[in-house]
C-alpha cells in the first residue's frame, strides 16, 4: 500500500535530531531517536499509536500504526496498516520498518499492543479491524502470534466472539492500545473499552489458546492499563476524558469487583499512558517499583513525563520531564540492561521518538538499578 524508502539496514540511534527550537528532549537520556515518521515512507499520513516490549530474548519491539491516505482514526480511514522496528541492543540500532498487517484497501487495522508469555515465550500482538466497505463502524478484535522474538508472525485470528458480547456488535468497542500483562499465576491480562458500558477486562488461561471476558464494567475509564501488585491484586490506570486526572481501580477478587477512585496527583489532560512493573523484591531485586508515563498537564498533549512509585502506586514522584513540548500516546517497557524504554508521539503526531535511561538518570541519582539477587528472591 506504500512504497517504503529507507535504504539503511541498521540505523543508529545516538544521532542528533533536529529538534523544535522551543523544546528539547532531556538531557542526559542515553538513546533518542525517532523511529517512525511520514517522510520514511512514501504516502504515509502519519505513524499514530505506539507500543513497545521487551521479548523473551530481550529484542525490543516497537509497534504503531501507519496511516496511509490520512491521520484519521479506525472509523475515518480505510488504509492503515501495523508495522514494527526490531533492535537487539536496548534500542541503539533498529531494523528497517517491518510489516506486520496490510489489508487490502477498505480493510483497516488499528491500535497495537502486546502481551509477552513469559513461560512459552511467545509474544502475543492485538489490533482492532474494520471493513469500511461492507461493515462501517463495525469493531473487531485480532490476534497475531510471534514464536520467534517478533521476527515473523501468525496469520489472524478473530477472538471477537470470545471476549465481546453479542449485543455489542455495533457498539464503539476496542482493545486498549500498548500493553497488556502475564500475572504470577500465568495468566494473559488484558483491557478494552466499550464506549456504552465500561471499560472491561479480557484474559486467557491457556497461554493464548482460548480468551474470555471479564464480564465486570468499570467507569469512569477509557484506555486503561492493568499491573499486578506485589500482593497480588490488579491495579488499573484509566484515561478519564474531561476529569484532569488518572483514576485507579483495584480488583482483590481477579475482577470480580472493583474500588474506583480518582488521583488528583496524576494530572493528565485526556490521554493514553503507560504503567508498568519495573521491579519486585519477589524477583530479587531490593525494592519494589512500578513506572508511569503520561502527557503530565490538565488541558492539552505536552509535557511528556515518567514517574515512579515505590509503594505500589498510593504515591508518585514528581517525576522527570522528558519533553516539554507537544506529547500524546506512550509506552514504556524494561530494557534487557535494566534501563527504561519510552516510546512516544511527538509534536502533534510528526514524529514517535524511542527514548531510554536509566534509574540513576530518573531519580537524580537517588536509585539505582541493580541486578536481581537468586539469595534475595529464595528468601521472597
Amino acid at each position: 500500500m506504500k512504497k517504503a524508502i529507507i535504504g539503511l539496514f541498521l540505523i543508529t540511534g545516538s544521532f542528533a535530531l533536529a529538534q523544535n527550537k522551543a523544546h528539547q528532549i532531556a538531557e542526559g537520556v542515553k538513546v533518542h531517536q525517532d523511529l517512525f515518521n511520514s517522510s520514511m515512507a512514501e504516502g504515509v499520513a502519519c505513524y499514530r499509536i505506539p507500543a513497545i516490549v521487551t521479548a523473551p530474548n530481550g529484542d525490543v519491539i516497537a509497534a504503531i500504526d501507519e496511516r496511509v491516505p490520512s491521520c484519521g482514526d479506525l472509523k475515518w480511514s480505510k488504509d492503515i496498516n501495523i508495522v514494527i522496528r526490531r533492535s537487539s541492543d536496548n534500542g541503539n540500532t533498529w531494523t528497517p520498518i517491518e510489516t506486520v498487517v496490510d489489508l487490502p484497501f477498505g480493510k483497516s487495522v488499528s491500535d497495537p499492543s502486546m502481551i509477552v508469555d513469559e513461560t512459552t515465550k511467545e509474544i502475543f500482538m492485538f489490533y482492532n479491524y474494520m471493513d469500511l466497505d461492507k461493515e462501517r463502524d463495525i469493531y473487531y478484535f485480532h490476534v497475531v502470534k510471534s514464536s520467534d522474538n517478533g521476527k515473523t508472525w501468525s496469520k489472524p485470528q478473530d477472538i471477537t466472539d470470545q471476549i465481546a458480547k453479542v449485543d455489542w456488535r455495533t457498539d464503539f468497542k476496542f482493545i486498549t492500545s500498548g500493553r497488556g500483562i502475564q500475572t504470577k499465576s500465568g495468566k494473559l491480562l488484558h483491557t478494552m473499552v466499550n464506549l456504552n458500558s465500561g471499560l472491561h477486562l479480557f484474559a486467557s488461561d491457556d497461554h493464548g489458546k482460548s480468551w474470555y471476558l471479564i464480564d465486570t464494567p468499570i467507569q469512569p475509564a477509557n484506555e486503561s492499563k492493568v499491573v499486578e501488585l506485589v500482593d497480588g491484586r490488579w491495579m488499573i490506570n484509566s484515561r478519564v476524558n474531561k476529569s484532569g486526572m488518572r483514576y485507579t481501580h483495584i480488583s482483590s477478587d481477579e475482577g470480580k469487583t472493583w474500588t474506583s477512585s480518582p488521583e488528583p496527583g496524576l494530572i493528565d489532560p485526556g490521554c493514553n499512558g503507560s504503567i508498568i512493573r519495573y521491579t519486585s523484591i519477589e524477583q530479587g531485586f531490593k525494592k519494589n517499583r512500578l513506572l508511569f508515563s503520561n502527557a503530565k498537564m490538565v488541558k492539552g498533549r505536552e509535557n511528556m513525563t515518567v514517574r515512579i512509585s515505590y509503594d505500589e502506586g498510593k504515591t508518585w514522584s514528581e517525576g522527570k520531564t522528558i519533553y516539554t513540548g507537544g506529547s500524546a500516546y506512550s509506552s514504556l517497557t524494561v530494557l534487557e540492561n535494566g534501563d527504561i524504554g519510552l516510546f512516544f508521539e511527538k509534536d502533534g503526531y510528526k514524529e514517535n521518538p524511542f527514548i531510554s535511561f536509566s534509574l540513576k538518570w530518573l531519580t537524580e541519582g537517588e536509585d539505582k538499578w541493580k541486578k536481581p539477587s537468586s539469595k534475595r528472591k529464595a528468601k521472597s
